[in-house]
């Protein structure tokens, strides 16, 4: 029972993360693979987090407001946060699986959630059926909302690794870092200066303050959810310029401005380029193209356009 309470909520989440992924669904042993994977990370954030905590406490007095709060964000928020990135960075980056906008937000959602999976199952056992129903509403989506951030800059970075854009790719790099980080801190920073406040005035505000941080943070992520589904599309694919990053052999005849009809990219006679410029749109999802597959289904050119 205690165990249930514990997982249904992980489950729920990774079901509406996953049936959210309308174009191409990811291969299910990956997403379990980056499940356990960000399980582990809970071990180096634990290893962090004990270390972090004696140096911040030899330097300002322990279960004062000042404290929690820089353990919070500098300690627990960065050793939880870049640890699930370090795992999404070195087991997707790289990934034939990630061709699609909306797979990042997929992927670090499964690592995040694996963390906090066994993180919730640690905190329910020891403190019962209250807190499995609590974190249920709180912690678990919490860990969700915070991935939902990380995995949409992500995505960004990839596209704009894969279009060169050097610039859009730091800064988006660096959000997907940083924003998780400062939102994981800020969450706990509240509830521990709360706890540790002298002032039952300050712990309620504190309390009211941190409502309003979940509820904006589910917000928030859904709104970030539901448009990148509907916005998903191929991060191999420059929408704009109506071509592929990766360019197919072009085939069929062609007429150079010289006169000689061609089968090759380039005329043998003058050594102009096969003009790439006729646009077909593809049957099944309208896109626009001019090469031989749609760059956001991946449906061949009709016969009658080749």
């Amino acid at each position: 029972m205690v165990l249930a309470l514990a997982l249904i909520p992980v489950i729920g989440l990774l079901a509406f993360i996953y049936f959210n992924d309308k174009k191409e669904k990811e291969p299910l042993g990956f997403l379990i693979g980056l499940f356990f994977a960000g399980m582990g990370t809970i071990i180096t954030a634990v290893i962090a987090e004990v270390i972090g905590e004696l140096i911040v406490n030899s330097i300002i007095p322990k279960d004062t407001v000042l404290n929690q709060v820089i353990v919070a964000i500098l300690i627990v928020g960065t050793a939880e946060e870049l640890g699930k990135y370090l795992v999404l960075r070195i087991f997707t980056w790289r990934s034939k699986h990630f061709d699609y906008s909306y797979d990042a937000i997929v992927y670090a959602v499964f690592v995040s959630l694996g963390f906090a999976a066994l993180e919730n199952v640690t905190y329910v056992f020891s403190n019962g059926i209250g807190t499995a129903i609590a974190r249920m509403f709180t912690a678990v989506p919490g860990h969700a909302c915070f991935a939902v951030f990380m995995g949409f800059f992500y995505s960004k970075a990839k596209y704009a690794a894969i279009t060169k854009n050097k610039s859009s790719y730091k800064a988006n790099n660096f959000l997907a870092i940083v924003v998780p980080i400062l939102i994981h801190g800020v969450y706990d920073a509240i509830l521990m200066g709360a706890r540790v406040s002298d002032a039952e005035l300050g712990a309620g505000l504190a309390l009211i303050l941190w409502i309003g941080l979940v509820i904006a943070l589910f917000v928030i992520s859904c709104i970030i959810v539901v448009k990148s589904s509907k916005n998903d599309f191929c991060i191999v694919t420059l929408p704009e310029k109506v071509k592929t990053v990766y360019r197919p052999k072009i085939v069929g005849n062609w007429t150079c401005t010289c006169g000689s009809i061609n089968r090759l990219n380039f005329c043998p006679k003058c050594g102009k380029q096969r003009p790439v410029g006729t646009i077909w749109y593809c049957a099944k999802c309208g896109t626009p193209s001019g090469l031989n597959y749609c760059g956001n289904c991946g449906s061949p050119r009709p016969a009658n356009n080749a």
